[in-house]
């Protein structure tokens, strides 16, 4: 695996000469060598390979904090009628100005959010040749390990590896998620499934509408968790950990680490969505929010 690494990053040190430059050949050695980004890291290389390079990318200098711009929601009271009506507005403005906000409160415990994180991060931070064992793009068992979803479709590749894993309607085969994470997998769906559901009926009952509109949907039934892993970089200042992007689902709930990094773009400005310890990013997505322009 260090060989394939090897020949990777030759391939990037010699990036000034077009003529010689084979960007799919070197996109497929990446992807047959089941390494990942945090393999490439692990091998040793000082450079990143070419097809990661975003030409155009351009560190902002002086990213916008601003914590006032993503709100911060408190669910505690949600079962009161006079608090539910206030979160729900609450929501509502939220979703209408920017399609972001944060919760807290949300009855997931933080210490078990922290678990989470950790057991995702020790499945990234295993041995290259146990995570290659799920490495693959097939839907297959409902469990993947892979580096970028559209390697061989976008410009540039992004500085990341993911576990993906579909949850919903039903659970992969338990033996089947690996068991590093597997127990805090399964209390994750069932935990998620539970905050989405009080989401969907307080986005609802901001509207105005049937707090069971979205659940008669069916929205709570695909249920996909997508873990990604942002290993150091040689040189970031090259490439960027996940691109510009919408979600296409109708609502994502996106668990930070106290790392932060997250940024989202209000008016022309990207904004830092500060991370908030227990706090779970809410974002509504192109699904649904063609649904309220309809």
């Amino acid at each position: 695996m260090a060989t394939t690494a090897t020949a990777i990053s030759s391939a990037a040190a010699g990036q000034l000469h077009d003529d010689v430059y084979d960007r799919m050949k070197e996109v497929q050695e990446f992807e047959d060598s089941k390494l990942g980004v945090k393999g490439l890291v692990d091998s040793g290389i000082s450079s990143i390979p070419r097809f990661f390079v975003h030409p155009n990318f351009k560190p902002d200098p002086n990213p916008g904090a601003r914590p006032d711009v993503i709100p911060t929601i408190d669910l505690s009271g949600v079962d009161r009628q006079d608090a539910r009506a206030k979160i729900a507005a609450q929501i509502s403005g939220a979703c209408r100005e920017l399609g972001f906000f944060q919760v807290v409160n949300h009855g997931i415990p933080v210490e078990f959010l922290d678990r989470f994180v950790g057991a995702v991060r020790g499945f990234h931070e295993q041995p290259t040749e146990e995570k290659a064992k799920l490495y693959r793009r097939e839907p297959g068992t409902g469990v993947s390990f892979f580096s970028n979803i559209d390697l061989f479709h976008s410009k540039a590749a992004s500085w990341r590896d993911t576990l993906q894993m579909r949850l919903g309607p039903t659970l992969p085969e338990l033996e089947e998620i690996p068991a590093i994470c597997r127990e805090e997998v399964v209390e994750w769906n069932q935990r998620a499934k539970q905050v989405g559901g009080l989401l969907m009926e307080l986005l609802c009952e901001g509207l105005g509408v049937n707090s069971g509109a979205l659940k008669e949907r069916r929205f709570l039934e695909s249920r996909v968790m997508v873990g990604h892993y942002y290993p150091y970089c040689p040189q970031p200042d090259l490439t960027v950990g996940i691109a510009s992007h919408t979600d296409p689902g109708a609502l994502t709930l996106l668990l930070q680490d106290q790392v932060g990094g997250l940024q989202v773009k209000f008016g022309e400005q990207w904004v830092d969505v500060v991370p908030v310890r227990g706090a779970l990013v809410v974002n509504i997505g192109d699904l649904l929010q063609v649904m309220g322009c309809a």
